[in-house]
């Protein structure tokens, strides 16, 4: 088991949706690209995104996950606002200068709560080395406002004592497991269970995100092409899978537990959009 952390992170004051601004900018110098995706987990916030004063992404809803982007790398100022509040007349919710993003790298830009309940905005840096054949990668984020957590496959617990906001990651057979989150150190089930497929080659990337009053549920993300030779050897079925190598769609999951017994989570009254 790794554990590893985020590249960095950039608070917001509210609204941290404003990660998808990233996307299309392209400041003056760039000269190397970065693969970026953006994943929306802030509940109930609907935003409009700005970079360089320019508008990126009109009505940017919670739980949405973008396409995989090609960008320039450099640094971007950031701004975002309420869903269709005219720029020129109203502050920004939020706003980040000189956000830098990474020549070379494949990112996840995730907007998301803490364990305590404030919108922030964390890069992470997806992992795309080569897998063994017939093996794949399975990586899990906490993004979501509760305490640690435990998470399970097929009952093991594989990524024990997860916090907000990192992330873990290994190596397995492909194939398909189920998978739950549970309260660190218990029994108590938080969200699923769920099967959760694994294809080979390629890393699923698992997110737990949202509040206890809005709810928790995951985000699943594939990103494939890290096949070694031979490439289609049969898994077994004690991996974290799924087909392709782009963002697939949010899965909402059961959330029992986790808001009842989440002490840092509260509701977001004055510090959202």
């Amino acid at each position: 088991m790794r554990t590893a952390r985020p590249l960095a992170a950039t608070a917001v004051t509210a609204g941290a949706a404003g990660a998808a601004l990233l996307f299309a900018a392209t400041p003056a110098g760039a000269a190397d690209n970065a693969t970026v995706s953006i994943l929306h987990g802030v509940p109930g916030v609907t935003v409009d995104v700005y970079a360089n004063g320019e508008e990126l992404l009109p009505d940017f809803a919670p739980g949405t996950l973008t396409e995989p982007l090609s960008l320039p790398a450099g640094d971007y100022d950031l701004a975002i606002y309420p869903a269709g509040a005219d720029p020129s007349s109203t502050e920004p919710a939020a706003n980040a200068e000189d956000v830098a993003v990474p020549a070379g790298a494949n990112a996840t830009v995730v907007a998301h709560l803490t364990a305590d309940g404030t919108p922030v905005l964390t890069p992470f840096v997806n992992d795309v080395s080569t897998v063994p054949a017939g093996q794949a990668r399975v990586t899990v984020r906490h993004a979501a406002a509760a305490p640690a957590v435990d998470v399970r496959a097929d009952g093991a617990v594989v990524a024990p004592g997860l916090t907000n906001p990192n992330e873990a990651s290994l190596v397995v057979p492909a194939g398909t497991v189920s998978a739950d989150v549970t309260l660190s150190g218990t029994d108590t089930v938080a969200i699923g269970p769920a099967d959760l497929p694994l294809p080979e080659g390629a890393d699923t990337i698992v997110y737990a995100w949202g509040d206890g009053e809005a709810g928790y549920q995951l985000a699943v993300q594939t990103i494939g092409g890290m096949h070694s030779s031979p490439s289609g050897v049969p898994g077994g079925s004690a991996g974290l899978a799924d087909d392709g190598g782009v963002p697939v769609p949010v899965i909402v999951l059961s959330t029992l537990g986790l808001g009842a017994a989440a002490v840092g989570a509260r509701r977001l009254a004055t510090s959202r959009v």
